[in-house]
């Protein structure tokens, strides 16, 4: 884990480009802000920066996502009482089954199909992902979210999670380290200054103008897997991976238009060398 200066005033660049922290003239006293960061190596060969949520943004997660549970249970709770024909113990399972389901299947059902985020997370800008930067799956969630009910000890007060989150290394709660999971923060990196072109790939001699010769087998297959396994990755960490790998081979490549979007290029790239063995 490593801690990191984030300091205004700075020249803007492209997300993953290496000595972005401005440094300040002498004599100048400037406002300085603490992240939690690990870096996690990928496939591609390219460290993968996370930002871990502290206490506060998922304590500001977890009470937008209680709300929203209580207003549906209150809601089942009114729909099963204006049903209802007698006192029986029948509603009063089906409550308790339901009460289950909110409380658990609310949370597991948002991470699974929404990327890691429930409407608290979104909230907030936190994301659940895997340790490796994947997305969540199902079963991640649900072991996460089944230990939920000891994070929360005592009471409903979450107490042993905020002491869980604080000490462990990757700021990590009962539930996160049983599933091997993360809570990061989302950093939306900026837009490119230029418009991306498209390449025109409408003549069979498009890349006629490339030189590709010093392009490496090795680092092709690293293009080629990312270009593959980009539609499983995280959003932020795939914008990351692009512009490091595009920013690394771009040099190496004579002729290609320099302000391709990264995907682009590196598509490109993966054509060109292919086309000429």
């Amino acid at each position: 884990m490593t801690f990191r200066n984030s300091l205004p005033g700075g020249t803007p660049q492209p997300p993953g480009s290496p000595g972005n922290t401005p440094t300040l003239p002498e004599g100048r006293l400037d406002l300085v802000t603490y992240e939690d960061r690990i870096s996690i190596p990928t496939p591609e060969g390219v460290e993968l920066e996370l930002v871990l949520a502290g206490v506060g943004s998922r304590l500001v997660s977890s009470l937008v996502d209680g709300l929203l549970k209580a207003v549906i249970l209150l809601a089942l709770f009114i729909v099963s009482g204006a049903v209802a024909t007698d006192g029986g113990g029948f509603f009063v399972a089906l409550l308790i089954i339901a009460a289950f389901v909110v409380f658990w299947g609310y949370d597991v059902a948002f991470e699974t199909l929404a990327s890691g985020r429930t409407p608290g997370k979104r909230a907030a800008g936190l994301r659940v992902v895997r340790l490796g930067g994947e997305p969540v799956g199902f079963l991640a969630s649900a072991v996460r979210n089944l230990l939920r009910i000891i994070d929360m000890q005592p009471g409903f007060l979450y107490a042993v999670g905020a002491v869980t989150i604080l000490f462990s290394q990757r700021n990590q709660r009962l539930g996160d380290l049983a599933a091997g999971t993360l809570v990061v923060r989302e950093r939306r990196a900026p837009l490119p200054f230029a418009r991306p072109v498209v390449p025109d790939f409408a003549t069979a001699d498009r890349f006629a103008a490339w030189d590709v010769s010093s392009i490496t087998a090795y680092e092709l297959v690293t293009v080629r897997r990312f270009l593959e396994r980009r539609w499983h990755l995280d959003p932020g960490a795939r914008n990351r991976l692009s512009w490091e790998l595009a920013g690394r081979l771009r040099p190496k490549v004579a002729g290609a238009p320099p302000n391709l979007h990264p995907e682009q290029f590196l598509e490109a790239l993966a054509e060109a060398k292919a086309s000429r063995g």
